[in-house]
């Protein structure tokens, strides 16, 4: 979908990005982490010419995205960035209709529209349709903010640090209704952030940026267990692979039939969140439900071994 080729950005003989090349399949969330100054924003930004390559091509669908004035390559290319950026002098609803009505859908596809995205993200239109961007929360501001940037349905969505500014609890739920409606859509996207747990969190794949080169793309178990340099190391963190890795897998993925004392747990649950549960509960083995009913066992000695790195 999003073919990046040895492109590079120079700002006089410094080199903001330096021979970057990477491929983001249709479907899949790529997401770019690195420190500050790494070169991620530059090279999202690149992709919808809102900074132009020094060199090297960049193909959206196998088009050369030069092929097209770049406004109208924005018009196709859904962009949300930290802090939201809506227009405080629009309503919510104006606010998401704004690339539909540049594109000139008609008013009742995209009054449908609105109320679809403001009920994707758990914001009654009835109540939320007509306020001022001063009337909402910093986590609602953030998900109007992400629904704008997914009005016109684009096949690719940018989004440059975008729950940087939120609270935990609040990031977290704003994560998993990126990750459900980019699901439910099936949008290739490619997001930019400082946090790794965002990016494990998040990504189908990860670009570790730093000092204007990739360093590093893979899966993000490959990342995990096989950090390339260093830097990724540090990313990671030294006593956190292990858990980082637990992280990435449901408990149904390694369940296995038996018996267990004491309270279930549920199969959708990480098996980091297991092995806590197991280690604070004092059991060694956990009975799992699904759906109501009792469906097998997950054991430390099973979390275990899947923690541990290779040999």
């Amino acid at each position: 979908m999003i073919e990046i080729e040895n492109v590079s950005r120079l700002y006089g003989e410094v080199a903001a990005v330096s021979h970057v090349s990477l491929d983001v399949g249709q479907s899949e969330i790529a997401v770019i982490v690195g420190t500050s100054g790494s070169g991620k924003t530059t090279l999202l930004r690149m992709v919808n010419r809102l900074v132009e390559p020094s060199s090297g091509t960049i193909r959206i669908n196998g088009r050369d995205i030069r092929d097209q004035p770049a406004p109208a390559l924005r018009r196709g290319i859904g962009y949300a960035l930290q802090g939201h950026g809506l227009f405080p002098h629009r309503t919510v609803a104006e606010n998401i209709a704004t690339v539909p009505a540049l594109l000139g859908w008609p008013q009742t596809r995209i009054r449908a529209r609105v109320d679809e995205l403001l009920s994707l993200f758990h914001l009654d239109p009835a109540l939320f349709r007509d306020r001022m961007p001063y009337e909402l929360s910093g986590g609602q501001s953030q998900r109007v903010g992400v629904a704008r940037a997914l009005a016109a349905e684009p096949p690719v969505l940018l989004m440059d640090e975008p729950f940087g500014a939120l609270d935990p609890i609040i990031r977290e739920k704003a994560q998993d209704d990126l990750a459900a409606i980019q699901k439910r859509y099936g949008t290739t996207v490619m997001l930019v952030t400082h946090d790794m747990d965002e990016a494990l969190r998040l990504g189908t794949r990860i670009g570790v940026m730093d000092g204007g080169r990739l360093v590093q793309y893979d899966r993000p178990q490959a990342i995990i267990a096989e950090p390339a340099t260093d830097f990724v190391r540090s990313l990671l963190g030294a006593g956190e692979r292990a858990l980082r890795l637990l992280s990435l897998t449901t408990i149904e993925d390694i369940l296995e039939p038996g018996d267990a004392p004491g309270e279930p747990v549920a199969a959708a649950l990480s098996l980091r969140a297991a092995l806590s549960e197991s280690l604070w509960s004092r059991r060694a083995a956990l009975p799992v439900e699904k759906d109501g009913r009792i469906i097998g066992r997950i054991t430390r000695t099973a979390l275990e071994a899947r923690a541990a790195g290779p040999l």
